[in-house]
């Protein structure tokens, strides 16, 4: 981390200083583990007789040569920069360099498969990563046309941004049959959308034809060894209609040559929209069968990554303040493009679910900061990739369509990228196209909504007559303390009433909230609803809260509704109270018993299982937890029983029993599943639930390390081998949790994925007490592995190790000690840091109004 930080003061010089015309890059992938080869020939417009430097981490440089002349290495290259003295107006500069694989999941990764011990690479280079590869200029305003040559084992496949050209031998490589694939140059782009994938994947290939009249071809990519469990079909028809909805909407055509999808392993995000070239996260290929939530998830990502070939790729931020409108807009989208112009017609109701309540979450954090966040270098940008980014710019996008109207927000955006394409833009190119198309006046707005922090929370305020008539109804809106901003709104209010036992719109009032109180006339004289739910539809973002007749009626009825998204309105409206305290844990938990099992859509379901063991672990009472875990394992036993045989639920209910299965009678079941003892009609216990059920015997103490080692024999793959370390990370002993500890913190020994199993399979204990001790190496070398590791390494560490299960004033004592002792200049430390420390306040006072 010191030294490879650069600040935006930096970037606004440099791109006073240059522009740049070309890049050609040479990359040599045959010469071992270790190292490759990379000369870049880069030509660019300066100042005449001013200073700047270029970007390249690299293992060594061995020439730099600047319009002829050669500098010293010795002198100009420090590992991370090189200095250029004495700029000419007209500039070529040729570096040759070795640079170094990593296995971070940042810059070239290097894999080898297990199964066949062939070497698969792949290029992830957001934010600030494309200079561990070649030299760069490494910010967005600063777009080229770039033009790759690789040499690398002749059987390889080799895919860049442009189509992939027929290789040729190279005679003076030093590997026999290497090859040598030469790229036509690209657009005009960023260079971290660049991007090289390389080795022996497979594809399946297609075509679709373009509005403007290409034909474009289609790729879908993956290592051999998981190839059977491609279904590329499906990727093939998301990506049709993806392309269908975009251009339509966008008014402009798909605006590279070809567009290949590829599922890479050790992949740190679920993609990355590299112009042409998409990488995913391999979990995407589904080997076993998956939840019909992650089957919607990997659609949504698909059509996410197709809508930043637009916004994003086409016009690209000029710096990473505006990272959140990249973001946000395909968050938007995709979810836009599921819900209209594909089978997840329900995708606002999954995007309530998760997006929602990640932001809701994010956004009540000490950390919060607006939508428009100040990025002041790369270290910001790097911990900024959070809800705010991603789920509330994406909300408040939606609540900006609403407020401007669908057809004027998308006419806007159409001239917008009529007029911007291929170049850098700021946030007031957008708003200036939307206000134009719209007619709606949006400075203040984007004050109120973009450069201020938090989320209102909004109440209903309601009086009737004797006969249960409305006599007045005002919306009421509340901010926090230290984010006091009262917002506009456009919202929804919608009455619901039992009508044949399902619970059932039969009005609905859209309208302007703004201030502290707004009435809503249209509303007085008719009969009082049953339940009366603001922000029916979720246009607007804002936590709402039920009055006192509705709240009961939703908890009577909650299974009821004749609609997904109203009930999942209500579901996160109850998670709300109980993570600020307002009701009690364990109320919530018997909510989500009751009614989990009506539940219509897969994603809900599972995030209020995640929620489930969020609140037996840290918002119940200490005495009453044990209790009420056994019941609710017992419970979820009960639910996997009686669902429908085949069923999403009935899976997703097992797995669920089996991570939460803590008694010996409740082991007994999971251990009589694995062995087919017990055996539910429908369930297939298929490679990754036996993995998951055998984890939940190891970390209950009835497995190990020869059960382990069994299952990793009959699964000898990389899934196997990130499984195996899960599983032996979760031995319930002090040496298996000290050998955990140890080879992520001290030795630095495990790739990324590996980190990130080691670190959950740690935390995976039925008694915290066990994990306790190992506070005082977590806080005696985070400091140490921040300064020391990669970004997203660190940051695995920095957050999964952090003794989040000791729930006590001890944990927030040591951590405000930790807290004190930083610099000023290591903010991104201590916003992480920040962040632990939340979850540890919520959880003390969650726990106190459980005990009340």
């Amino acid at each position: 981390m010191p030294g490879l930080n650069l600040t935006r003061a930096e970037a606004q010089e440099r791109a006073g200083l240059v522009a740049v015309d070309t890049y050609r890059v040479e990359l040599d992938l045959t010469r071992g583990e270790r190292i490759f080869g990379s000369t870049t020939t880069v030509e660019f417009t300066g100042t005449p007789g001013a200073s700047t430097f270029i970007d390249a981490v690299t293992d060594a440089v061995h020439s730099v040569t600047l319009n002829g002349r050669a500098l010293d290495p010795a002198q100009v290259a420090d590992g991370v920069r090189i200095q250029l003295p004495d700029l000419a107006e007209r500039n070529e500069l040729v570096v040759v360099a070795d640079g170094l694989y990593t296995n971070t999941g940042e810059g070239l990764h290097r894999f080898v498969d297990p199964v066949d011990d062939e070497v698969y690479l792949y290029t992830q280079f957001e934010v600030p990563d494309s200079r561990r590869m070649f030299a760069v200029f490494e910010q967005p305003d600063l777009k080229a046309a770039f033009q790759f040559e690789v040499t690398a084992p002749g059987h390889w496949d080799v895919v860049s941004n442009s189509p992939t050209p027929a290789p040729v031998p190279d005679p003076e490589s030093a590997l026999e049959g290497a090859k040598t694939w030469s790229f036509e140059p690209t657009l005009r782009m960023s260079s971290y959308i660049t991007a090289i994938i390389a080795g022996p994947y497979q594809s399946v290939r297609s075509e679709l034809t373009s509005s403007d009249g290409r034909t474009i071809p289609l790729g879908v990519f993956a290592r051999a060894s998981i190839m059977e469990h491609l279904d590329a079909e499906n990727i093939f028809r998301l990506t049709r209609q993806g392309f269908e909805f975009f251009e339509a909407q966008f008014g402009t055509a798909y605006p590279f040559p070809k567009y290949d999808q590829l599922f890479v392993p050790e992949f740190n995000a679920g993609a990355m929209e590299n112009a042409g070239a998409v990488t995913f996260l391999e979990n995407y290929v589904f080997r076993s069968r998956p939840t019909d939530a992650l089957v919607e998830r990997r659609a949504i990502t698909v059509l996410h990554e197709l809508a930043h070939m637009w916004f994003g790729d086409l016009v690209t931020m000029r710096w990473w303040n505006d990272l959140w409108l990249n973001e946000s807009f395909a968050e938007f989208m995709s979810t836009l493009a599921a819900a209209e112009n594909t089978e997840f017609t329900q995708s606002w109701t999954t995007f309530a679910s998760m997006e929602k309540a990640w932001a809701y979450r994010q956004d009540q954090l000490p950390s919060t900061h607006p939508i428009v966040a100040e990025i002041t270098d790369l270290e910001d940008v790097q911990v900024n990739f959070d809800g705010i980014t991603y789920a509330k710019g994406a909300s408040v996008l939606r609540q900006l369509v609403a407020w401007v109207g669908q057809e004027e927000f998308m006419a806007g955006v159409r001239t917008y990228f009529s007029k911007h394409a291929f170049d850098n833009t700021e946030l007031k190119d957008l708003m200036v196209e939307l206000e134009a198309s719209s007619g709606r006046e949006l400075t203040e707005w984007s004050r109120l909504w973009l450069e201020t922090a938090g989320v209102n929370k909004l109440t209903p305020k309601l009086t009737t007559d004797d006969d249960g008539t409305l006599t007045s109804f005002a919306i009421v809106q509340s901010a926090p303390e230290d984010h006091p901003t009262i917002r506009p709104h456009r919202l929804a209010v919608g009455f619901y009433d039992l009508v044949d036992g399902a619970l059932v719109r039969t009005h609905r009032e859209e309208l302007d909230v703004d201030g502290e109180s707004t009435e809503v006339p249209g509303l007085v004289g008719r009969p009082r609803p049953d339940l009366v739910l603001l922000n029916d539809d979720d246009l607007a973002y804002a936590k709402i809260r039920l009055d006192e007749a509705s709240l009961a009626a939703a908890v009577k009825h909650l299974k009821d509704f004749d609609e997904s998204l109203p009930r999942t309105l209500i579901w996160g409206s109850a998670w709300d109270a109980a993570r600020d305290g307002e009701t009690r844990g364990r109320d919530y938990v018997e909510l989500i018993l009751n009614n989990i099992a009506h539940e219509s859509d897969s994603s809900v379901v599972m995030v209020l299982l995640r929620q489930l063991g969020t609140t037996l672990d840290y918002y119940v009472a200490p005495a009453a937890a044990p209790g009420l875990s056994e019941f609710v394992g017992d419970r979820l036993w009960e639910l996997a029983l009686t669902a429908e045989a085949g069923s999403d639920h009935q899976l997703q209910f097992a797995k669920a029993f089996a991570l939460r299965s803590r008694t010996a009678t409740q082991l007994g079941e999971v251990a009589a599943l694995l062995s087919g003892e017990t055996v539910l009609e429908g369930l297939t216990i298929d490679t990754d639930l036996r993995w998951e059920l055998l984890t939940a015997l190891v970390s209950g103490g009835r497995a190990g390390e020869a059960d382990i080692a069994a299952a990793l024999a009959a699964d000898n793959t990389a899934n196997g081998a990130l499984a195996a370390e899960l599983a032996r990370a979760a031995v319930p002993t002090a040496a298996a949790k000290r050998e955990a500890f140890d080879a992520v913190v001290r030795r630095d020994e495990l790739s990324n994925t590996h980190q990130r199993q080691a670190i959950t399979g740690f935390n995976r204990v039925h008694d915290a007490s066990l994990i306790a001790g190992f506070a005082d190496d977590y806080f005696a070398n985070v400091r140490r592995v921040w300064d020391e590791r990669s970004h997203e390494i660190a940051q695995q560490i920095v957050v999964g190790l952090y003794p989040a299960a000791q729930v006590s004033e001890e944990t927030l004592r040591r951590t405000d000690e930790f807290l004190a002792g930083l610099g000023d200049d290591e903010s991104s430390l201590r916003r992480l840091m920040l962040e632990n420390r939340d979850a540890v306040v919520r959880a003390l006072a969650a726990r106190a109004a459980d005990a009340g």
